[in-house]
């Protein structure tokens, strides 16, 4: 529910400004509608170009300054289309639920940034991206999200929805009931439907439903209403045609006045001069402490105060608060890339009052009420070269002395002081790595010497340098201000705001109790393989630490594989597994670190293994699995360098220094390493000999004979089934024999396993299209062995 006669109120200045100001602004969102419409083929056989025309009209909904999701969606779909092109089609799914559909897309991103994002920091597929996705697919169901949008929408309607950071789902959903009972209100209002359908063009999509003109009505909601007068352009300060007509004398005067400038009043004052003099409430508010609500509503009533004092006056506007922050500020429209709606400037004569009056007493940060803890908030900055807190377990302890080698205090001193056990800490190692690595938290105050910090979490995704300096609420952070030394005050305000950054980049782990349990058994049942050989499979890998499961096609490779992760770790966790694929392109630089090219030239970044073994050292109580898929597809020696040596069980945690940023760097004790490599691939090189040492090698086969198939087998209790399982148990016997094949070129089981049936229309497609092709290629210079075994598999059906 929503306070329906404050969206009256809010369409009637709509409608005025709707053809001379809104329409000419906003109309490409109609126009990015119609374009995707006419333009998305989810078969379209060049998929990507496909996508890229259909997005070719979104401007800034799916591009800003630290935002594009548009082009990295569109630079997946060039690098694997597929993948892209069933990640729309499960999102375009409407028979599954809205917030699963989203968080898949999501997830899915992340899997594509591990794989291909060449060392990019972020995929930008997220909920206001995926929402767009939707709303251009489906006009008339869906819109456009953004939570910042929505929660002002629901703050100004007196909404009864809300909307938290970090309820993804829930803010999803309430998003979508609130902006359909808006709809259903703009529906009812003929006025506006005549407005807008007097404007709409051939280019622009009809929007029978008025969805579209829903979003829009929403942003004016959130950036116009109530913020600003018809007429000021984004770049202008205003009011231009209204003072106080209060000199520099007046305001110092008002300042040494208790009743005009309280204590509350003073500490705004102090926090806009300390800004720089202009800030939106929002940015204040993540700098220094307090409510968005406490500027706002301080500084109007600091305003009116003032007007009481002096009888200056007043602008003449309908809307009562609005009259008077005039009095104290000028404003304007915060630029996209700025937190907030709208930008407060001290006036001119304010600004220099302040410069003649004495505000040390006042309080620059706020200050934490009765009964609260008195935690605070630190950005601890370490040279990676003597301590690396990406290589830290969770839960170790680390001192850090308050004096250096020479016996000098640390920089900012004053700050290893004040630091309290329970305070919490954003982890940041400075060049080459330029990233934010870890959370910690103060374990143990100072003593006289040291300071302890203890590591509460490792991030797999680490926030890099850039962007963090690229955010407008970070940019009075007090390490940006002079970078030199360790410890640095952060706000409450910043250090949510960096956290957030790192939730949105490392979610959250599920809690243990919420994961799915897995034991020998459960492999047993899903891995066709008996008992003995898993049993010798286990052994093999814990003490070798690397192994490659070797079998022709079918035999289960892949699906085998995670499975025996899960069975070793005892649970499905999937954070503790990694996945990748060779090829013959893939390199040192993709798996461990290399430059990549940025815009002002070159940047290291770090490989999917090198941040995983950073992963896995973070928990060294715990089994991680980095799985390998076509391990022989690429060169071994060009991907693996160095590792070569610590990959071996008897050199993991042994040191190396690499050679591209200069740290030490290990391999895990428990990490393991699952290659997989298909033995009937004939176009395919022996792997390295120097790697082969390595590994142990595994051999698949065909699972026909195990407990487990032979149960799945029975349960069909199909006579013709059962008798084909005897044809390809003959055949796979003739190709053991066969000297030109062995038994790497054996028919795996897999071909006739996760059938939810047993018809005899799908075994025939098994054999024609899966076995046959397969024969062909065998045989090919052998043409009455392959008719000999082509009449077999048909006899079956006969």
């Amino acid at each position: 529910m929503f306070d329906k006669f404050r969206l009256k109120e809010v369409l009637v200045e709509y409608k005025k400004r709707f053809v001379q100001q809104q329409w000419p602004n906003e109309k490409y969102k109609w126009e990015a509608v119609q374009c995707f419409q006419l333009n998305w083929d989810v078969n379209s056989d060049d998929f990507a170009q496909m996508l890229t025309k259909s997005l070719a009209q979104t401007a800034n909904l799916l591009a800003s300054v630290n935002n594009f999701p548009a082009r990295m969606i569109t630079k997946f779909a060039e690098i694997a289309p597929e993948e892209v092109r069933s990640m729309y089609i499960e999102l375009y799914d409407e028979s599954k639920d809205l917030y699963e559909r989203v968080a898949s897309f999501k997830n899915k991103s992340n899997m594509l940034l591990e794989r291909y994002g060449n060392g990019t920091a972020q995929h930008y597929q997220y909920e206001n991206a995926i929402m767009t996705y939707l709303w251009l697919r489906y006009p008339d169901k869906y819109y456009i999200y953004k939570l910042s949008e929505v929660k002002t929408v629901s703050s100004e309607l007196e909404s009864d929805y809300r909307f938290k950071k970090g309820a993804y789902a829930d803010n999803i959903r309430n998003f979508v009931a609130f902006y359909d009972e808006i709809c259903g209100e703009l529906q009812q209002d003929d006025e506006l439907k005549n407005l807008l359908n007097s404007q709409l063009t051939s280019t622009c999509y009809a929007d029978p439903e008025l969805r579209t003109l829903t979003i829009d009505v929403c942003f004016f909601i959130s950036r116009y209403w109530n913020k600003e007068e018809p007429g000021p352009k984004v770049d202008e300060w205003w009011p231009t045609d209204y003072t106080p007509a209060l000199t520099v004398e007046d305001w110092v005067g008002l300042l040494g006045d208790s009743e005009v400038f309280n204590e509350s009043s003073l500490e705004i004052m102090k926090r806009m001069k300390d800004y720089g003099g202009k800030a939106t409430c929002t940015q204040l508010a993540v700098k220094y402490g307090e409510t968005k609500n406490f500027y706002n509503s301080g500084s109007v009533s600091l305003a009116r105060r003032v007007v009481t004092k002096t009888g200056c006056p007043v602008m003449a506007r309908d809307e009562e608060n609005a009259r008077f922050w005039p009095v104290l500020y000028v404003g304007k429209n915060a630029n996209k890339d700025e937190e907030g709606s709208y930008v407060w400037k001290l006036r001119d004569e304010l600004s220099e009052a302040l410069e003649q009056v004495d505000l040390t007493s006042v309080h620059l940060y706020a200050q934490l009420p009765e009964g609260e803890d008195g935690q605070r908030y630190w950005f601890l900055n370490a040279n990676p070269k003597m301590w690396s807190m990406s290589s830290m377990p969770v839960g170790e302890v680390q001192d850090y002395t308050l004096y250096n080698d020479n016996g000098n205090k640390r920089r900012i001193f004053q700050n290893f002081l004040d630091a309290k056990a329970g305070d919490m800490i954003i982890g940041y190692e400075s060049t080459p790595v330029k990233q934010v690595v870890a959370i910690l938290k103060i374990s143990a105050e100072q003593d006289g010497k040291s300071i302890y910090f203890e590591k509460i979490e490792g991030l797999s995704s680490p926030i890099d340098y850039a962007t963090l300096k690229a955010c407008p609420e970070l940019e009075k952070m007090e390490y940006f201000g002079n970078p030199q030394g360790s410890l640095f005050k952060l706000t409450r305000g910043e250090y949510d705001f960096i956290y957030d950054m790192i939730r949105d980049e490392n979610p959250a782990p599920p809690a243990a109790d919420s994961i799915e349990k897995y034991d020998k058994e459960k492999f047993l049942n899903d891995v066709y393989m008996t008992e003995a050989k898993y049993d010798r499979l286990v052994a093999v890998l814990k003490k070798k630490k690397n192994i490659i499961l070797q079998g022709a096609p079918g035999v289960g490779k892949t699906f085998a594989a995670k499975r025996l992760a899960y069975s070793i770790m005892g649970e499905k966790d999937d954070d503790r597994i990694e996945f990748v694929q060779f090829h013959q392109n893939y390199s040192y630089e993709d798996f461990m670190m290399g430059y990549k090219p940025v815009e002002d030239g070159f940047e290291l970044k770090y490989g999917i293994f090198y941040r995983f073994c950073q992963r896995a050292a973070n928990h060294p109580d715990k089994d991680y699995f980095f799985i390998i898929d076509e391990i022989n597809r690429g060169n071994m020696s060009k991907i693996f360098g160095e590792l070569l040596m610590l990959i071996e069980a008897d050199y993991r945690d042994t040191k190396a220094t690499l050679a591209y940023n200069g740290l030490s760097f290990s391999v895990p004790k428990r990490l393991h390493i699952i290659g997989m490599m298909n033995t009937a691939d004939r176009s395919l090189a022996m792997i390295d000999y120097a790697l082969r040492r390595r590994f142990s090698f595994f051999d698949m086969e065909p699972g026909f004979d195990s407990e487990g198939f032979i149960k799945y087998q029975e349960g069909f209790a199909n006579d013709t089934f059962n008798t084909l399982i005897d044809r390809i148990k003959e055949l796979n016997r003739e190709i053991a024999k066969d000297k030109s094949l062995g038994k790497g070129f054996c028919i795996g089981h897999s071909y006739f396993c996760n059938a939810d049936e047993c018809t005899d229309e799908r075994m025939q497609d098994v054999v024609d299209f899966d076995v046959l092709p397969m024969l062909a290629e065998y045989w090919f210079d052998d043409t009455d062995k392959l008719q000999r075994w082509e009449n077999i598999l048909h006899g079956v059906f006969q």
